[in-house]
């Protein structure tokens, strides 16, 4: 089932039970009582439509024959009909005369009030509800969240935030049901679970959808060795487009796999393993824009509860660790679904029945705090009403967003929005990429690509370039001061400097990169070694490149290497080139410190006589006040 598999029960059916097992029916009328039962062989396999017409008739024999009413309001909602089904709930109650049954009445009136955003009719019933209640805690637990729903959403009538929420193309949601979108750092890749027909158990699978000339194109299957005759949706993929992490629904049950792509290729999928899997159902995953940490869903035991979300890391050696309970206050005793973490890696969106809302599923924002869960946030409407809301991915930048809602029972549409200022995340994420290449050759090279913290001295994420197409992506994940390092066996290594702690960068940035091999007089520039003015004592922030520049030198130990320091043309040139030779010389001293032979390392003071622009801006001035690195 949709809801089940992927969507989940947006609630339980708590008031029925009792009800329909009661001992004894209120009407004698044999052919009421015929017809009534006839119509029960439908409504448990789903044939609504002639449960509907008997239990039509077993009123039609008696009008104050309860049971049929009740039973015929839940097949009406169970059929997703609630405007219809809260009409017979009302005339079955006319009929209800012990509190016994009138509670049911009531629990049901208002969740359906409730689920089509009549609150204060909601509000009314609950409270009927819970004054007759006082044993069944898991009812009661129920009428209590939706009883806070229904006053949130009393308090929020009318609320509009700035969402201007818009269906994507008929081109795209060209299938009875798409949902479950996931997006590719660069926004140019949407990709989402197709189902193929509404019926319960039509086949479903992974499609994709290009971003060209300002349109989404039309979707087409992602890989023959992705979709198969099993059930494949619910899909992640990291920030460059190359790590996919999905769900497959089988024979077993429901667990999660991944693949890489090499070129334009899929990799045959392997299941993530048992630190992820379990005999429960898993689905649902959402992978952080550095593909080493995991959010999923699962139902297993050791939850808050209901469904859960649950996290995994990666280890040193690739691995994904015991997956966790991600616990309060994400979690709730109800159901939490579709984790989407933001490429910042400090935002997670999901959805929940649990906390104040519209009703039904609504989509909800925490951010991490020194490592810590925030309390969430609901998104606010138009964006969140009394439907159901869910699978929420928001693009690097924080500004637009892309989720799936239901349209009638057993159909759904993918839709995008914009996110008004309020509720964008204070860390957006920008984008890096563009082409690793040999730079004598100038053919593609897979390389390991890497971005530390400058100022926490820290590994924040690690790629690599495609071997096929040479070709990275990296997210820089909010404001602070960055340094990308690019390695390979037998090339120099190569450094870039993104310094965002003051204003975030919008606009992706392309950057190929050209590795040199390690040859006699090739030169790197070492972009992340800082000096105060006219100081040459280095910044700690430079330790970074520093230790890498050591990790280099100890992997290639018959290389000796001159370090030369350089400045713009501002001031005396004496004066510069004595500053540029100390710099060069507390490099020196920090490298031998490190374990590096005196006798690999010389180092010399250009001052301003190389420049490597012209001297005519401060941007130009800035890339000509630098420490190189040559191979001697």
């Amino acid at each position: 089932m949709f809801k089940k598999e992927f969507l989940l029960a947006a609630a339980l059916v708590l008031y029925s039970t009792a009800h329909l097992l009661a001992q004894k029916l209120s009407t004698k009328n044999k052919k009421a009582i015929e017809l009534y039962t006839d119509a029960d062989n439908y409504r448990v396999r789903g044939q609504f439509d002639q449960a509907i017409k008997l239990l039509k008739q077993a009123i039609d024999k008696d009008k104050k024959f309860e049971e049929a009413y009740y039973r015929l309001a839940l097949v009406y909602k169970n059929s997703g009909d609630r405007k219809t089904a809260i009409d017979i709930f009302e005339k079955g109650l006319t009929v209800a005369t012990t509190p016994v049954t009138q509670k049911n009445y009531y629990g049901n009136l208002g969740e359906n009030y409730l689920r089509t955003g009549q609150y204060q009719k909601a509000k009314i019933n609950l409270d009927k509800f819970l004054a007759i209640e006082k044993s069944d805690k898991i009812k009661i637990d129920h009428a209590l969240v939706w009883s806070t729903q229904a006053e949130f959403g009393l308090a929020h009538s009318g609320e509009n935030l700035g969402y201007q929420v818009k269906a994507l193309s008929d081109m795209v949601n060209k299938h009875p049901m798409q949902y479950f979108p996931s997006i590719s750092a660069d926004g140019k890749e949407l990709i989402f679970t197709v189902r193929y027909g509404r019926a319960h158990d039509d086949n479903e699978d992974i499609f994709r959808s290009e971003y060209k000339n300002g349109l989404w194109q039309e979707p087409v299957s992602l890989s023959n060795v992705i979709n198969t005759d099993y059930r494949e949706g619910a899909c992640s993929i990291s920030a460059d487009g190359r790590h996919l992490i999905f769900t497959i629904c089988g024979p077993r049950g429901c667990d999660l796999y991944e693949s890489k792509k090499v070129g334009e290729d899929w990799r045959k999928p392997t299941s993530l393993g048992a630190n992820v899997n379990s005999s429960g159902w898993e689905a649902q995953p959402a992978i952080s824009a550095d593909g080493n940490e995991l959010y999923f869903v699962s139902d297993r035991r050791g939850g808050v509860g209901g469904y859960d979300i649950w996290y995994s890391k990666k280890d040193s050696t690739g691995e994904w660790t015991k997956a966790v309970n991600v616990g309060k206050p994400i979690n709730t005793k109800f159901d939490e679904i579709a984790p989407y973490i933001h490429v910042n890696n400090k935002n997670l969106y999901y959805a929940s029945t649990g906390l104040p809302g519209f009703g039904g599923f609504d989509i909800y924002v925490s951010e991490k705090i020194k490592n810590e869960w925030g309390d969430p946030k609901n998104m606010g409407a138009p964006l969140n009403d009394y439907e159901d809301q869910y699978s929420f991915v928001v693009t690097s930048d924080g500004a637009n967003a892309f989720y799936s809602r239901e349209e009638g029972r057993m159909r759904s549409k993918l839709y995008e929005t914009n996110i008004p200022k309020e509720m964008q995340v204070q860390s957006r994420g920008n984008v890096v990429a563009g082409m690793v290449t040999n730079g004598q050759t100038h053919t593609p090279l897979r390389a390991l690509v890497e971005l530390f913290d400058l100022k926490l001295n820290q590994k924040i994420s690690v790629f690599s370039s495609d071997s096929v197409s040479g070709k990275y992506l990296i997210v820089i994940p909010g404001k602070s001061e960055y340094a990308l390092h690019v390695t390979e066996p037998g090339y120099l290594f190569y450094s870039l400097h993104f310094n965002y702690e003051e204003k975030d960068q919008d606009q992706p940035i392309s950057i190929d990169i050209a590795l040199q091999p390690i040859l006699k007089n090739a030169v790197t520039v070492l972009n992340n070694i800082f000096f105060e003015t006219d100081k040459f004592e280095i910044n700690p922030k430079s330790f970074t490149e520093l230790d890498e520049v050591v990790k280099f030198l100890k992997l290639n130990p018959a290389i000796k290497v001159e370090i030369s320091g350089h400045t713009d043309n501002v001031g005396n040139e004496n004066y510069n080139r004595q500053l540029s030779q100390k710099r060069a010389q507390s490099v020196i001293s920090y490298l031998t410190s490190k374990g590096i032979p005196v006798a690999r390392l010389s180092q010399i003071g250009y001052g301003s006589k190389k420049p490597i622009k012209p001297n005519d801006t401060e941007v130009n001035r800035q890339a000509n006040r630098r420490i190189e690195f040559r191979v001697e």
